[in-house]
């Protein structure tokens, strides 16, 4: 009898272990943003807070303010293209790759952590607008609309864009354009920054 209870708990935990489940399977990988170009190490900044950049992180639509790949398939439509997962939200990664590449590119004081806005008179932020996949054209898009203030009020807006096209909709390539688009908008910025 003893072994009969054993035999109907081991089946019912067989049974219960193809019921639940603890969590998706995860993707073969994750997608990040990297920089094309990096601040060498020991490189460093200083000044005051007049000379220093602030980089707030972006706003962005509720299509973009997730993990996920969006896909725009028509006027009205949006999918997520399957298999690509970013490491963290899109914006985050958008900022610390604008903070690098400003940094690399000038001698000014960046700050791109979540304190920034305290720091300094001159802030960058934006809107993230768009930063996917469009099927349409078969195109990565990554649009950005810029706002800086400077520390005497002055208030600057300017929109920038960058797409990769004859992309294949596959996590793969359209995370390596996406990179790429997202490098040549941070390029644009810190040329409009200074």
């Amino acid at each position: 009898m003893k072994h009969m209870g054993a035999v109907a708990a081991l089946a019912f935990s067989a049974v219960l272990a193809g019921c639940v489940s603890f969590g998706a399977e995860p993707p073969p990988s994750l997608l990040t943003l990297t920089p094309t170009a990096i601040a060498p190490a020991g490189a460093g900044a200083s000044g005051t807070l007049a000379g220093a950049i602030s980089i707030a992180e972006p706003d962005a639509p509720a299509k973009i303010a997730v993990a996920r790949v969006p896909v725009q398939v028509d006027d009205a439509n949006i999918a997520y293209l399957k298999e690509a997962v970013w490491v963290e939200k899109p914006s985050r990664l958008f900022r610390r790759l604008l903070g690098e590449t400003i940094r690399q590119r000038s001698t000014r004081l960046v700050v791109d952590d979540d304190e920034a806005a305290v720091v300094s008179g001159d802030m960058l932020r934006g809107t993230l607008r768009e930063f996917g996949y469009d099927a349409r054209s078969q195109s990565v898009i990554v649009r950005f609309d810029a706002i800086r203030t400077s520390g005497d009020g002055q208030v600057r807006t300017r929109r920038f864009e960058s797409i990769v096209p004859g992309i294949v909709a596959e996590a793969g390539p359209v995370g390596f354009a996406l990179n790429q688009a997202a490098n040549d908008v941070a390029g644009q910025v810190a040329d409009w920054v200074g």
